[in-house]
């Protein structure tokens, strides 16, 4: 079927719709994976997102139900160049015009995506409408206003406690859109997992005496998730403390930091991070589209962003807190680094001595 893609900008492009045939409305947003497109499907951080892959021909190793991060997929698009017709793999259950249409999620294809990449590189994520109609101009204006995604992580977020097995160190996750390889990497390593709904307080995870809570990745815009921040405030001093991605941004905001909207964000598998710790570089899985513009109370940075210089990670052990903003669950080297560095802040616990907690809750305040 015959469609268009029409930017915030008023760009428009001429292609094919495919999957679920209809009309959707995202942010668009570009990814640099040469593989991975069922991983980025169900990764709920794309959450409202219109997905363009820079990669010319996608699905051509098909999809499986194995490789889910989710129970569905949760972007808003898909654009691609072109689709593999015969998806070739012994382990391809369907094809991703199949997996699209299953799941009713609208995909765009026969554009130039490499050069819409430059244009979003260039102009920054914007708003988006993949259509099969004419629109006015006021259409588009009302269906651009209409779309909101506020209430991202509360769509993705677990509606009860999930235990998942283990006799290890108790792992609490504040599931703010969690991705199944993220749990698998714990219970590998034998902790004793429990997932908790976005909107759980402080009260309630400190009446589980977890050893450990980690704030996983997930949508949206960590500045307007004060409900989060205050919870995840309630337990610093009380729970060491690790931030994957979204995770990360909200640590830093309970410890009083800022954080603010990137151009473009990070999304993709090739982004060259370097742990000043270890004096190593790591090429890293990352998709968020917001950066941490100040550290927070006591806090240090441990990695940078090679390419743009951007805080990719920090720790503040005195309240026994760090983050990254890579997933840490994607390469067993780098991960085992991640999880051996919170292990350290689980052994170490909080050192409130000298820490000025009451002047950062009044700044929180203000």
């Amino acid at each position: 079927m015959k469609g268009k893609l029409i930017l915030e900008n008023g760009m428009s492009f001429d292609g094919k719709i495919f999957g679920h045939f209809g009309e959707t409305t995202g942010e668009i947003v570009f990814t640099t994976g040469m593989t991975g497109y069922q991983e980025i499907l169900t990764d709920p951080s794309f959450y409202g997102k219109i997905v363009v892959m820079t990669y010319p021909m996608v699905g051509n190793y098909g999809l499986n139900l194995e490789d889910m991060e989710s129970d569905k997929i949760h972007l808003k698009g898909f654009i691609i160049k072109e689709d593999a017709k015969l998806p070739n793999n012994f382990r391809c259950e369907m094809t991703l015009e199949g997996f699209l249409s299953q799941y009713n999620v609208v995909g765009f294809k026969g554009v130039d995506t490499r050069e819409l990449t430059k244009i979003i590189r260039d102009n920054g994520s914007m708003k988006a409408i993949i259509t099969d109609k004419e629109l006015t101009h006021k259409e588009l204006k009302e269906r651009f206003d209409n779309f909101s995604y506020e209430n991202a992580v509360e769509q993705v977020s677990r509606k009860g406690i999930i235990e998942i097995g283990g006799n290890g160190l108790k792992i609490g996750v504040l599931d703010l859109g969690v991705k199944r390889s993220t749990l698998d990497t714990l219970e590998k390593m034998g902790f004793a997992v429990s997932v908790f709904p976005f909107d759980t307080s402080s009260d309630e995870l400190l009446k589980h005496k977890l050893d450990g809570l980690i704030i996983s990745s997930g949508p949206g815009n960590p500045n307007e998730m004060d409900r989060i921040v205050r919870a995840v405030r309630g337990t610093l001093a009380n729970i060491p403390m690790l931030g994957i991605s979204l995770g990360a941004q909200i640590i830093n905001l309970a410890l009083g930091g800022k954080v603010a909207k990137m151009n473009n964000g990070h999304r993709g598998v090739n982004h060259p991070v370097e742990d000043l710790k270890r004096d190593k570089i790591y090429i890293t899985s990352q998709n968020h589209g917001y950066s941490i513009e100040k550290l927070g109370i006591s806090s240090e940075a441990t990695h940078f962003n090679l390419n743009d210089k951007t805080v990719e990670g920090f720790r503040c052990d005195d309240l026994a807190a760090m983050g990254v903003q890579f997933m840490p669950d994607f390469y067993p080297e780098d991960s085992n680094n991640v999880f051996a560095d919170f292990l350290s802040l689980i052994e170490k616990g909080v050192n409130l001595e000298g820490i000025e907690y009451c002047d950062m809750d009044e700044e929180f305040e203000n």
